[in-house]
């Protein structure tokens, strides 16, 4: 490797010439998750940090501040560098965990709900993606004999095929849309074919009774919703940012939503009345949906 791009942890360099102090909150964070910076472990000086992403030190030390705010971090000062918490993971679960984006927050708790002999996961969402990302560590630990539950009840709500959706959409509403649209519902159906597949391979490598049901909604879901072993629900707004994007060889203005970076929140059954009242109520209206308006699912044209 050119020493030019070198950089801590063995990783390349950023050529980007500015990243905010988030973006570089993000990046620590998926390193200490994944185990690349480890638990106790001294972090990178601030200068190294500074030179890796391209930021000035005040984006450092911003972003060394937020991962201490979310108990990541310990010992954040200008004297010297700081330290990874001794248990990161458990900084993500319980009442007290901040909001993080979704691709941070979901996996974590979802490994958590499949420690149960019987796991209870309802979602509504725009594709699952987000869903299948999080199901990655646990099934990973079931394949490793680490987890071991007896039973697996999965239901989604995602949106019709069928409707016109809010997002995502053309900037410039024309003869785009149906390309857009198809794109969406193209990506939605490999995403129900995934969590389809996993499902299906737990039951036949591993004897779990596994089952997976989908169920389609006549709108588009401003919000995404996680109901965790009828104890926990994860709460997302969808946020919309205009992007540019090629189909068929040609750039086209959309309004879409990262729905993997969307900050979730967290409540929790006997965290308090409102985290209890908030999760009941969630399950409440998630089964209405299910039970009224929703329709079968249908992947096919």
């Amino acid at each position: 490797m050119d020493p030019e791009h070198a950089s801590v942890n063995g990783r390349k360099r950023s050529q980007r010439s500015q990243r905010s102090p988030r973006e570089v909150a993000d990046e620590l964070r998926a390193r200490i998750m994944s185990g690349v910076l480890r638990p106790g472990q001294r972090m990178p000086t601030q200068a190294e940090l500074v030179d890796e992403f391209g930021v000035e030190r005040g984006a450092v030390r911003q972003a060394l501040r937020l991962l201490q705010s979310e108990r990541l971090l310990t010992d954040v000062s200008k004297g010297s560098p700081a330290r990874v918490a001794p248990h990161p993971a458990s900084a993500l679960t319980g009442p007290g965990a901040p909001p993080l984006p979704t691709t941070v927050a979901l996996g974590p708790r979802v490994a958590e709900a499949f420690a149960a002999p019987h796991v209870e996961i309802d979602a509504l969402c725009l594709t699952s993606v987000s869903l299948n990302l999080a199901l990655g560590e646990p099934l990973r630990r079931m394949h490793a004999g680490q987890l071991k539950p007896a039973k697996i009840d999965m239901r989604v709500l995602l949106p019709s095929r069928n409707i016109h959706l809010a997002f995502p959409v053309p900037v410039e509403r024309h003869g785009d849309d149906d390309l857009v649209h198809e794109r969406w519902v193209a990506h939605r159906n490999a995403q129900v074919q995934v969590l389809q597949h996993n499902l299906l391979a737990l039951r036949t490598l591993h004897g779990v009774d596994a089952r997976v049901s989908f169920r389609a909604l006549p709108f588009t879901p401003p919000v995404k919703l996680y109901l965790l072993n009828g104890a926990e629900a994860l709460f997302a707004y969808y946020t919309l940012r205009r992007r540019e994007e090629e189909i068929d060889h040609e750039p086209l203005q959309m309004y879409d939503t990262e729905g993997t970076r969307s900050m979730l929140f967290a409540f929790e059954q006997g965290a308090g009345p409102r985290d209890t009242t908030f999760v009941e109520q969630s399950h409440l209206w998630f089964d209405a949906l299910w039970e009224t308006i929703s329709s079968e699912l249908v992947l096919t044209s």
